[in-house]
């Protein structure tokens, strides 16, 4: 699949924001703990992949009803969705300087019938986007960080109209967002996850 870029400009992909606020202390703090050990860029982006993923949580494994959408949130509370950890994700690897995309996909709904938007990134290297998903392991999941062939939780199954979205965002997309932000608590969030982009 060939993955486009929402902006051309490819410095929106390493901006700050409201969600990915890789200027806010505990990001910037979290990143040089982790850049550290990190032998380069690549070997950072590993790191902070394997952090968010073993590290933080996804709210729905461990039972945790907080909703977290913007990515210091998700450090300090350490919780999250798939898309409150790949803003954490994104914020952790544009903190040092490594362009950073949201993307997602279209997937059947665990336990119901329907689809549900699940979210990932992609991160540059050597000239091309490299989508990655850190919504955490756990048996039947093993998702890993891979530049040479994808290693998501999730492949698609386009037989039961499962989708993935081709679009790099430097943003999370307004559904993702409104859904997150609207939600008082995660069993509110899971009735009104977004089916579609």
């Amino acid at each position: 699949m060939q993955l486009i870029q929402h902006d051309p400009d490819l410095s929106a992909y390493l901006a700050a924001g409201q969600v990915i606020d890789h200027e806010h202390p505990l990001v910037r703090q979290t990143s040089a703990r982790l850049a550290r050990g990190a032998a380069d860029s690549y070997d950072y982006a590993r790191v902070a992949f394997e952090f968010v993923r073993d590290t933080i949580p996804h709210s729905a494994d461990s039972g945790d009803l907080r909703v977290t959408w913007r990515a210091s949130d998700v450090l300090e509370r350490r919780t999250g969705i798939c898309y409150a950890k790949a803003h954490a994700l994104a914020a952790l690897l544009r903190a040092e300087d490594i362009p950073t995309a949201l993307c997602y996909q279209r997937l059947r709904h665990d336990g119901g019938g329907g689809h549900v938007v699940h979210g990932l990134v992609a991160v540059r290297f050597n000239g091309a986007w490299h989508r990655q998903d850190p919504r955490g392991n756990k048996p039947g999941v093993d998702a890993r960080f891979s530049l040479d062939g994808e290693r998501l939780a999730f492949p698609v199954d386009l037989e039961s109209s499962e989708v993935d979205y081709p679009v790099l965002y430097a943003e999370p997309h307004p559904v993702v967002l409104d859904a997150l932000k609207a939600a008082p608590d995660r069993p509110h969030l899971w009735k009104t996850l977004p089916t579609a982009l």
